[in-house]
């Protein structure tokens, strides 16, 4: 079911060089969720060079839907994300971050570069009439960070109907704990439900001599504190996945008043929804603990992504894709963690997948994302290109 002309592997190796500089220049100018302005009108322009595509921009802020169509067929939706960090980059490299304290330390650079790069052989193969169906290529904005309203891009992409008429979509991201040249794929959830929490123990607060005159909330932060970290060896089924972890502890400004109040902020991290709620529940009785002991609580849970749900089929759509063009390929079988991709929102509507690329430099498969130091093997771009958009021919042939 290989895609006709040359083999696929032989087109990406072609455009090698123009992917390099796609992704470099990318890098050179990340911007931040939400701003991603000039990163937007990149994208335009390469698109725009083909003159195949309908383009739509503005969605989610700076967000691009490029269309190519036949007509009749199955709708096909391919997506990257294009927001960069807030971290300073420490490399070395002459492409390095020009904006103080901006890096692309995700890689949602490459993602573009590779998107792009599927976008330049789709349009030849539309041209040639190898085309039965609808591409949808998704650029979306702000995976990284939420707005005032609490939402990244993946939700306001679903919000605009620009998406919400395909029948399936894929996507990759780039994975520097496995070499270039390997795959990680997973079935079922693959990434965490992200639930964040802030919890106020109130006291009265008092003279650090006198304790016994008020209550004290630090003292009753020690066992609520306790109990948070006691749940989950106790009260979550070791098969099931389920973490909570505290991040912020903060109150008092002196050391001989108690405060009246003591923060702690932390993230739940779950696999499914029974288990999310489970989490919530068991943070809001052991929040109670802070009443027994005489003082007030406040609690406030903010929903994050959900979890990351790949479809089966498509999955393993990409181990059979994999091997028919890399039959040397490494495929790695394991779900790729506790972080949150918003790509959730996405495959909560829509049958999905998302795989991992690797990208190690020289072998070294201990780098991680969102360091001040992370860089790719660029040598990864060809080849998530060529996965991507013969996944994508055979999503509109099946």
């Amino acid at each position: 079911m290989k895609t006709e002309n040359w083999e696929i592997t032989k087109r990406t190796e072609f455009i090698k060089s123009e992917l390099v500089n796609w992704r470099r220049h990318l890098h050179r100018y990340p911007e931040l969720s939400f701003e991603e302005k000039k990163t937007s009108q990149f994208i335009q322009e390469i698109l725009e060079q083909e003159e195949v595509f309908d383009i739509k921009t503005g969605i989610a802020g700076y967000g691009i839907v490029a269309t190519l169509s036949s007509g009749k067929g199955p709708v096909i939706g391919v997506r990257a994300d294009m927001d960069a960090l807030p971290i300073q980059e420490r490399t070395d490299v002459e492409y390095a971050s020009v904006h103080p304290g901006i890096m692309h330390a995700c890689g949602h650079d490459a993602h573009i570069t590779m998107l792009l790069g599927t976008a330049k052989l789709l349009a030849e193969d539309y041209r040639e009439g190898r085309i039965k169906g609808t591409i949808k290529l998704i650029f979306q904005p702000a995976e990284e960070a939420t707005d005032e309203n609490g939402l990244t891009g993946a939700p306001y992409m679903l919000r605009s109907g620009m998406i919400n008429d395909l029948d399936a979509v894929i996507a990759l991201h780039v994975c520097p704990w496995r070499n270039t040249g390997e795959l990680q794929i997973h079935k079922g959830p693959s990434m965490a439900n992200i639930d964040n929490f802030s919890l106020k123990i109130k006291g009265t607060g008092g003279h650090g001599g006198y304790p016994h005159q008020g209550t004290d909330p630090i003292w009753m932060a020690s066992y609520v504190l306790q109990g948070l970290y006691s749940t989950i060896s106790r009260k979550i089924n070791p098969l099931d996945v389920g973490t909570i972890s505290v991040g912020e502890i903060y109150g008092g400004h002196t050391a001989n008043v108690i405060p009246n109040c003591v923060q702690i902020n932390g993230t739940m991290r779950s696999y499914t929804p029974e288990i999310r709620e489970q989490l919530v529940e068991e943070l809001n009785g052991i929040a109670q603990i802070a009443e027994t002991l005489g003082g007030e609580y406040e609690l406030e849970i903010e929903n994050g992504e959900p979890a990351l749900q790949n479809d089966t089929e498509i999955t393993e759509l990409f181990r059979q894709t994999a091997q028919e063009l890399y039959p040397e390929m490494p495929i790695y079988d394991e779900a790729f963690g506790m972080g949150g991709e918003d790509f959730g929102h996405i495959t909560q509507k829509v049958p999905g997948a998302m795989f991992f690329l690797g990208c190690a430099m020289n072998g070294d498969t201990t780098g991680s994302l969102h360091t001040s130091d992370f860089q790719i093997n660029e040598d990864a771009l060809p080849i998530g290109v060529a996965l991507l958009t013969e996944c994508t021919h055979r999503l509109l042939k099946r």
